[in-house]
């Protein structure tokens, strides 16, 4: 079965970066729409960013400026640059992979981002 795993969550001050990464084991990368999604406390899992295999990409609208969403093929890897990080930014961050041609979807276990003084 697909495999994803996060990594680079952790506690950054406002207006700091961070750069989660989570890489794709167990599929054919390519027919994957790759996404990074979040879940702040009482609040409902919301989109964050998405990026296709040849390159287009989607972003909320409270990230837009501020993240960068990537994704190396030849890795099988899918990033999310974050930068001027703010408080409202705190949630557990989840990478999703959709396939193309019948929409399943899997899921990482979830990387803590907390941003605070």
């Amino acid at each position: 079965q697909v495999q994803l795993v996060e990594s680079g969550g952790g506690l950054v001050q406002p207006g700091g970066s961070l750069r989660l990464s989570c890489a794709v084991s167990r599929s054919i990368f390519s027919i994957y729409t790759m996404g990074w999604y979040r879940q702040a406390p009482g609040k409902q899992r919301e989109l964050v960013a998405t990026a296709t295999s040849g390159g287009s990409t989607n972003y909320a609208d409270s990230v837009k400026g501020r993240f960068t969403i990537s994704r190396d093929n030849a890795k099988n890897t899918v990033y999310l640059q974050m930068n001027s990080l703010k408080p409202e930014d705190t949630a557990v961050y989840y990478c999703n992979a959709d396939r193309l041609y019948d929409h399943a979807n899997y899921w990482g276990q979830g990387t803590q981002v907390t941003v605070s003084s």
